[in-house]
């Protein structure tokens, strides 16, 4: 069984190997797993509110409000295509890269590894995975997020076999997951120290340390559970002879 100890110390140790690297990567990654954004209109409502209901009457007529929802909804559309077509498998590429950053020192090119091999296969498994996560969210919320670490994996294994079918690949990522999803919640937890500092810090502290570190992390934990598939083997391959 693997220990948080030790799957730290492998991202720790693969992050001081190829630093540069792997903070560019995890940049990219974080991109693709999508940022947070604030807006502030509380000065303009205050300066308004007394004198600007009459305008805001003439200014949002039916027409207006018809086209500033047509505008959201191509908005949003844009979004979930550039998530599925382009995120998606940019993320599998960046996992790619830290899988191998591992016991090397990767490079850059991995990130597109997403788009040179089986392409459609992997936006159809990564696609499916996103939906079956929201709609057991849509459910309850705990199902959602066992599901969410149930299919944690996903992107790991696709990283390593992009042709492996989605069936095969779900299956897997439930197998190896039996049995570590609250070890792997709990390794995530540990982060909070860093996550806090992070934020102190402007998410500078995030952007050359803490994020490349956790993506590594990771990684080296879905390596060490597959390693731990078999205890007389390292190398063993979970894909061969899997019963589905």
């Amino acid at each position: 069984m693997w220990t948080r100890e030790e799957v730290k110390a492998r991202g720790k140790a693969a992050l001081n190997r190829n630093y540069w690297y792997a903070v560019l990567t995890a940049v990219v990654l974080g991109i693709c797993a999508g940022g947070s954004g604030g807006s502030s209109a509380g000065s303009s409502y205050n300066n308004a509110k007394n004198n600007g209901a009459d305008d805001l009457a003439n200014i949002f007529t039916p027409q207006i409000i018809a086209i500033i929802l047509g505008v959201a909804c191509v908005a949003i559309l844009i979004s979930i295509a550039l998530k599925i077509f382009v995120f998606n498998p940019i993320a599998v590429g960046c996992q790619r890269f830290f899988i191998l950053n591992d016991s090397e020192n990767a490079s850059l090119n991995e990130i597109g590894y997403g788009f040179k091999n089986d392409y459609m296969n992997i936006v159809k498994i990564m696609f499916l995975k996103d939906l079956y996560i929201f709609l057991w969210t849509l459910l309850l919320i705990v199902p959602g997020i066992i599901k969410s670490y149930e299919y944690m994996l996903v992107p790991y294994l696709l990283a390593e076999d992009s042709s492996l079918s989605a069936d095969e690949i779900f299956a897997l990522s439930k197998d190896m997951m039996m049995g570590n999803k609250m070890d792997a919640f709990v390794l995530q937890l540990s982060f909070i120290g860093w996550v806090i500092l992070t934020v102190f810090t402007c998410g500078i502290l995030g952007l050359f340390y803490v994020n490349p570190y956790i993506y590594g992390t990771m990684a080296a934990m879905y390596l060490s559970i597959k390693e731990g598939l078999n205890p007389t083997d390292a190398y063993y391959d979970p894909y061969a002879n899997t019963a589905m």
